[in-house]
């Protein structure tokens, strides 16, 4: 008899609520090996508990990024079969409020944590001549919204690079992917208030009665699900098709909010859709 096939490997970010926990369980069922990563020590402990392996990785902290990847490589022999990069944060504010070194804060978690864990994984792949990239990138990748500037830029900036990455990827065996989620129960909302609380002088804003008026209701107070929110499942199910699909989509939409700014996006002027945006 022979022996039996070694489990496929990914390697998920993000993992302790939300998205990335999802995401987790979802591959698991699949029969992939799953290493759910984890910013916070005691959510790896959590996730060892269920089962997973869960390395710590801190997407600010590069020293994690390359541990991380090297206990996986240990883990599986030297393979990885796909990378979710899915971990990342909010900053509401208005552009003209937000300090530059808010902007920095957050493209070294959203964007260039994701960069130096994707270049530490393409060598493997490309040794063993496969391998998926799946960014978890967002319906704020493409137009954008008031107020979301910081979160906006980092996915804007995301959009472009995995675009460039996956024409040059092209003939390798390697799939760059994009996922683009519109609303999805998450806690993104609850765990940008440290940021916020830590970058924004809203009071002494001259957008002061904006942020009354939209922003702290909205950041605070608890309103029940937003229009055509989704479950987690919803990213995990495109997840699913993008790592197993012998001809992976180059971009998923999830949500309807995301495939109708698709559509508003390429048949209307910018003038437009700006309108239509800031309703």
């Amino acid at each position: 008899m022979s022996a039996a096939l070694p489990k496929k490997s990914i390697l998920i970010t993000g993992c302790s609520s939300g998205i990335g926990y999802d995401a987790a369980l979802g591959m698991r069922a699949q029969g992939w090996r799953v290493f759910a990563a984890c910013r916070k020590a005691e959510d790896c402990t959590r996730l060892k508990a269920e089962g997973f392996e869960a390395p710590l990785l801190d997407y600010a902290d590069e020293d994690t990024l390359h541990a991380a990847l090297a206990e996986v490589l240990e883990a599986t022999g030297g393979t990885l079969d796909a990378l979710f990069n899915n971990g990342a944060h909010g900053l509401p504010g208005a552009v003209e409020d937000l300090p530059t070194d808010a902007l920095r804060a957050i493209f070294e978690t959203n964007f260039f944590g994701w960069h130096t864990l994707t270049r530490a994984v393409i060598p493997v792949m490309r040794a063993q001549g496969s391998g998926r990239i799946v960014q978890c990138s967002s319906v704020l990748g493409f137009v954008t919204l008031p107020l979301r500037g910081a979160y906006n830029s980092t996915k804007f900036a995301l959009e472009g690079l995995t675009d460039t990455l996956r024409n040059e990827m092209r003939g390798t065996g390697i799939h760059v992917i994009l996922i683009e989620p519109g609303p999805v129960t998450s806690k993104i909302r609850v765990n940008s208030i440290p940021h916020f609380e830590r970058w924004l002088d809203w009071e002494n804003s001259a957008r002061a009665a904006q942020y009354r008026e939209k922003l702290i209701p909205r950041l605070y107070e608890s309103s029940g699900p937003d229009r055509f929110e989704l479950p987690p499942a919803a990213v995990t199910k495109k997840l699913i098709h993008a790592v197993t699909h012998p001809r992976p989509r180059p971009r998923y939409y999830v949500t309807v909010p995301t495939y109708v700014a698709g559509i508003l996006r390429r048949i209307l002027p910018t003038s437009a859709v700006d309108w239509i945006l800031s309703r």
